[in-house]
């Protein structure tokens, strides 16, 4: 089940049972809904890193990652690292939102937005793991919509990066410098396969923001958020790139290959919201019944879980002769008669729906 973009925490459990003895296993908290939140602290090292993922419970493509990750880190072949790193890893922070698939926790509250009020359960194990380890660096795992660019209308940012801002003014203070340093580090490294879409999230202040919180208390943080490749809705694509971003990160570290300025992380494009997933063209559109001839439909596709499965259901956003938008496919229809821009007739509703198909 670890293909699936539905990853719920039953789905962990013969992972956690077959690690070796020299994984240390535990329990942090409990969700609101009781479900426990696992650590693993892993490796011997006494430059300590803090990695959480499943902040939102429907962004499990860095958990998968991380699935792949952490055997890896296991084989002796990795002996150097074990001894060089402590890493202490929570797979999934939200285990009720990832239950449910969805972003908030079973309070409906966003746990990214919860550093300062540590309302939730999930939010205090966190912090309060934070405080007894006191990590050397952060790791803050989440996943991006389809919707991004790494760049104004660029191309699509299957992997975007950010070192939090520890104050208003976004000052590089010491420990965010590093993250940008290391970030640099990652994108040259991942760059040579993700030309062009590798973006930098918006860096704008909010103490509500683990991340940020994080980086005022001095621990350099890298958010990873993993995006979109074309045709790769599993994220199967973005899972193996984002191995290689994990073990470029400790490598780095151990080399001490990070001596990159601050511009440099910088020239990395902002991520935009650019792109629609589909676009439909040679439509005619009946609207207040004025009809609306060779126009575009921008299709965006809403994920719903429908038993153990992801599925991608097509939604109409906009219409007009020309989308503003950049797509991830294009069609276009001989003939084609939509009634409304916000709903389709019966008849072709029936070819609508089955563009779920074409993902």
């Amino acid at each position: 089940m670890t293909n699936k973009r539905y990853l719920p925490p039953g789905a962990l459990i013969p992972f956690l049972d077959a690690l070796p003895e020299t994984v240390v296993k535990s329990v942090i908290g409990q969700s609101v809904n009781d479900l426990p939140i696992h650590l693993l602290s892993i490796g011997k090292g006494v430059t300590k890193i803090l990695i959480w993922s499943q902040m939102h419970g429907n962004e499990s493509t860095t958990t998968r990652a991380l699935l792949d990750f952490i055997p890896w880190f296991l084989n002796s072949s990795q002996k150097s690292l074990q001894e060089a790193f402590a890493l202490s890893i929570i797979l999934q922070l939200n285990p009720d939102g990832a239950e449910t698939y969805t972003r908030l926790n079973a309070n409906n509250v966003d746990l990214n937005r919860d550093a300062i009020n540590l309302s939730q359960p999930e939010s205090k194990a966190l912090n309060n793991l934070y405080h007894t380890i006191k990590p050397d660096y952060c790791l803050n795992l989440h996943g991006q919509r389809t919707i991004f660019s790494a760049g104004k209308k660029g191309e699509t940012a299957s992997l975007s990066f950010l070192a939090p801002s520890a104050n208003i003014e976004r000052t590089v203070t010491p420990p965010r410098k590093k993250a940008m340093q290391l970030i640099v580090a990652l994108k040259k490294t991942l760059e040579k396969v993700l030309p062009n879409q590798i973006g930098r999230y918006d860096d704008s202040f909010n103490p509500n923001c683990v991340g940020d919180k994080f980086t005022q208390l001095g621990s350099p943080t890298i958010l990873f958020e993993a995006g979109h490749v074309s045709g790769d809705y599993q994220r199967e694509i973005t899972r193996k790139h984002l191995l290689t971003c994990l073990k470029t990160f400790l490598k780095t570290l151990i080399t001490n290959d990070c001596n990159h300025s601050i511009e440099e992380y910088f020239n990395i494009p902002e991520n935009a919201k650019d792109f629609i997933d589909l676009i439909i063209s040679g439509v005619t559109v009946i609207h207040n019944g004025k009809n609306y001839f060779e126009q575009e439909l921008a299709i965006q596709y809403q994920e719903k879980l429908k038993g153990d499965n992801v599925i991608f259901i097509p939604v109409m956003v906009a219409f007009a002769s020309k989308i503003p938008l950049k797509s991830h496919k294009k069609i276009k229809l001989s003939k084609g008669l939509i009634d409304s821009p916000l709903h389709f007739n019966k008849r072709k509703m029936i070819k609508i729906s089955n563009l779920t198909s074409l993902i």
